[in-house]
């Protein structure tokens, strides 16, 4: 399975995303600022291709996507959430509806955990502007 963020808006305060599943749109993203240089909390993973599996998140107590091997990033998770604030550099799912956030994002997740939990086949995900 192929996962694809495009990032389309990029500010000063979060950057804005599309979702897309082996090339069909899924939903937008919400993530930190993007930097050249990362601050703890507050800048969203770099851009590329990570693997994601399914792993037991002791922050969220629950098996939820990781993605591995991400430079300077632990526990890279796909989650639920609405603003900046809810991210620690993590990738939220929703629907772009309002500026600096997204909504109906617990719905939105369980949709797409419902589609990658029993994924047999690698998964991927590629970042890019």
């Amino acid at each position: 399975m192929k996962l694809h963020l495009k990032r389309t808006f990029l500010s000063d305060k979060y950057t804005i995303g599309r979702l897309t599943i082996d090339d069909v749109y899924f939903c937008d993203t919400l993530e930190d600022v993007e930097r050249d240089i990362k601050i703890p909390k507050e800048t969203c993973i770099p851009r590329g291709t990570y693997k994601v599996v399914m792993d037991f998140s002791t922050r969220f107590q629950e098996v939820m996507p990781h993605l591995l091997d991400v430079k300077n990033f632990t526990g890279v998770r796909i989650h639920a959430g609405n603003t900046a604030a809810d991210t620690e550099g993590c990738i939220l799912l929703g629907t772009n509806s309002m500026p600096g956030m997204v909504t109906n994002s617990r719905v939105i997740f369980g949709l797409f955990y419902d589609r990658i939990k029993n994924v047999k086949d690698e998964i991927t995900i590629t970042i890019e502007a």
